[in-house]
């Protein structure tokens, strides 16, 4: 299990969950009542997943498509340590992350 801590946009309030590995992370923060919409579903159309990893968590993850890469050069508030939770998948034998949640999100789809 990992233990997953995301952190609100202002950084007052942390909320920590313990997820499964393989899990993906739009799913953990969505079922626990995170801010992320997520609204193409995970499909790499929007960037409402958006989320800011620990600097320290970061190289633990998979790394990001180029597909990605491009979909996070036109989210808000992006960094070089941003990421889209659709495509973060806890690997096994992480033990925890932590990410953050940005204070605005763009949905690329125009809705």
């Amino acid at each position: 299990m990992t233990t997953v801590r995301f952190v609100s946009a202002d950084g007052s309030h942390i909320d920590e969950v313990e997820a499964p590995a393989g899990a993906r992370l739009l799913d953990v923060a969505q079922a626990n009542g995170q801010p992320l919409e997520g609204t193409c579903e995970g499909q790499m159309a929007c960037s409402t997943c958006h989320v800011i990893v620990d600097r320290e968590d970061f190289p633990k993850l998979d790394e990001a498509t180029e597909m990605e890469e491009d979909l996070l050069d036109l989210a808000a508030s992006v960094t070089r340590w941003s990421r889209l939770a659709c495509q973060v998948y806890l690997p096994e034998g992480l033990e925890s992350l932590t990410v953050r949640i940005p204070g605005e999100s763009r949905n690329m789809q125009g809705r």
